[in-house]
């Protein structure tokens, strides 16, 4: 799965901000992807109108024939793409928990507690509680990696520290 396919799930679970829509289309043209869309995209300069950035990105997604998967579908994407990220150590669990930015559905038994766990997060845990649910969460990342079968073309993406 290249870049601009990577995106569209990424695009659907909220995970992208539109001023970095134009980078990605800049990037899709660099991997051999053309479209008067994507080209007009990725001149935008990053603080464009968001209503614009992605009505541009998702006709560059239609014009490339590159669909935009249901919300399902990138749900579960998002929670294997979090449960990597702290597998590798590029996330940690509480970024992990916060990384939760819309409602997903779990459907395997890995991916449900996964959830289960990550969503047990609040800034107002006991100081105590943190290391068990930390532990408890890297236990079920793992299980969630090792069993998913989203994980082919899941980039994992760098820390969300803004």
């Amino acid at each position: 799965m290249d870049r601009l396919q990577g995106s569209a799930w990424q695009y659907v679970a909220e995970v992208l901000r539109p001023e970095d829509l134009p980078m990605i289309a800049a990037h899709a043209l660099v991997d051999g992807h053309d479209s008067p869309a994507l080209r007009e995209l990725a001149g935008l300069p990053r603080r464009s109108d968001a209503t614009e950035v992605r009505e541009l990105y998702v006709q560059a997604l239609s014009e490339l024939d590159v669909p935009l998967p249901d919300e399902e579908t990138a749900g579960r994407r998002l929670l294997v793409s979090l449960a990597l990220s702290l597998v590798h150590g590029l996330l940690s669990p509480k970024e992990v928990g916060d990384g939760l930015s819309m409602t997903v559905t779990a459907r395997t038994q890995e991916e449900t507690q996964f959830l289960s766990v990550a969503a047990e997060y609040s800034e107002w845990m006991e100081p105590d509680d943190l290391p068990a649910w930390e532990r408890e969460l890297q236990s079920v990342a793992h299980l969630l990696a090792a069993f998913t079968d989203l994980s082919s073309g899941i980039r994992v993406p760098a820390s969300r520290r803004d």
